[in-house]
């Protein structure tokens, strides 16, 4: 780490800590050349997402953009907002696990549904019907009863 300011590359940690919940790790260095004292951060550069819509065109990924279509999913219902952003981690922890940088809007839908499945059934149903784009009430009755299965099959 360069010495802001004498340049010299030669620094030494004085002291790290984590701050952002873990995200990131602030560094108190000393310039071993002219003893002046600097703080430095250091966190993980996650690569930029990029969703590649039905249509086929491209947009960055967007956490505000997910947050706002799930807060409207579960207006009136017991989810919190803790609840919400936990799920948004899991999923975003998928994402970036995959090892993919273009990601198919399909399957983050999927992946929110699955862990709002485990959150709240009515939430999970209006995600739904927006996701899945429900044309007619066979549709819709078809999604519930593969709701009833998948809420079955993990009691078992």
């Amino acid at each position: 780490m360069r010495c802001n300011q004498c340049h010299k590359t030669d620094t030494k940690v004085i002291e790290s800590r984590e701050v952002s919940d873990g995200e990131s790790i602030r560094r108190r260095r000393e310039c071993i050349g002219c003893s002046a004292r600097f703080t430095t951060y250091e966190r993980i550069e996650k690569p930029q997402l990029v969703i590649i819509k039905n249509d086929g065109t491209r947009q960055l990924y967007s956490r505000e953009k997910l947050l706002a279509g799930l807060y409207r999913a579960c207006e009136k219902t017991q989810v919190t907002a803790m609840q919400i952003d936990k799920l948004v981690s899991n999923v975003e922890q998928k994402l970036y696990s995959c090892g993919e940088t273009e990601i198919p809007s399909r399957k983050i839908g999927e992946l929110i549904m699955d862990e709002l499945a485990n959150v709240d059934q009515v939430a999970y149903v209006r995600f739904a019907s927006v996701y899945r784009r429900f044309k007619d009430i066979a549709s819709f009755e078809k999604e519930l009863s593969e709701i009833k299965t998948h809420l079955q099959s993990k009691q078992r």
